[in-house]
């Protein structure tokens, strides 16, 4: 008997949620999202105004961004929103072609019925948000609202978790959010998720893998592309 899918439950803030743990939330937030640009100097002085913090708790936020690689340390001037350069961006994307192919093929290999039926209603979710309704943009949400961030909890390396889903995800996220508006990349990017699910739900691991790195490589041509129409107009200007 196929079970029921249910809608999936709003994201919401823990109870027991710290000053630090908000602060974190909130500018983790604003630079992923680009309200804090890429390259764009921290200024503890200017966050703790913004986000009305003391600079204890506001210190111990900045230390965990960049433990999630968003921040980066410059010898003499201070925090810094992390800017990746092309080649840097490639080669994240690389490992993510990588690291990503083998989680899919380990999840379509280990993945429970519950948890397929949860990666059905992310997808669900996807289909169904505004954004991607109108052509804006693709669903974007973190953690469990995530595909990507499913599939690999779904394939059960603890090594492969703490590098896809700790150390590299907000900043992978950051520019996944940034180039996710691509007309009609949005609706190419879902039609291969699905095409993804139904491997992992075949027990093909072999496909699924293939599949994820298909879809990884594509997102990073899309990039590549965008890159060098920018570089072209701004040469043209």
């Amino acid at each position: 008997m196929k079970s029921k899918i249910l809608p999936l439950p709003l994201p919401s803030g823990g109870e027991s949620e710290t000053l630090s743990d908000q602060a974190f939330r909130q500018i983790l937030s604003a630079i992923v999202q680009g309200e804090i640009a890429p390259g764009s100097k921290v200024s503890e002085l200017e966050l703790s105004r913004t986000y009305g913090i003391s600079r204890g708790p506001l210190r111990e936020a900045i230390h965990r961004l960049e433990g999630q690689k968003l921040l980066v340390r410059v010898p003499h001037v201070g925090a810094r929103v992390v800017s990746l350069s092309q080649q840097e961006l490639c080669e994240l994307y690389q490992i993510r072609e990588s690291l990503e192919g083998m989680a899919c093929r380990l999840a379509a290999e280990r993945i429970t019925p519950a948890a397929m039926d949860e990666l059905r209603r992310v997808l669900q979710a996807h289909e169904r948000d505004e954004a991607f309704q109108s052509g804006r943009g693709y669903y974007l949400q973190e953690g469990d609202y995530d595909f990507h961030y499913r599939i690999v909890q779904a394939s059960g390396n603890q090594m492969l978790i703490r590098l896809l889903c700790d150390e590299l995800y907000q900043l992978a996220r950051m520019y996944r959010i940034q180039y996710s508006a691509t007309p009609h990349r949005p609706r190419q990017a879902y039609a291969e998720h699905h095409r993804i699910l139904d491997a992992i739900g075949d027990g093909d691991g072999e496909l699924a893998e293939l599949l994820m790195r298909r879809h990884i490589r594509a997102s990073r041509l899309n990039i590549e592309n965008q890159i060098a129409q920018g570089n072209l107009e701004r040469t043209e200007a």
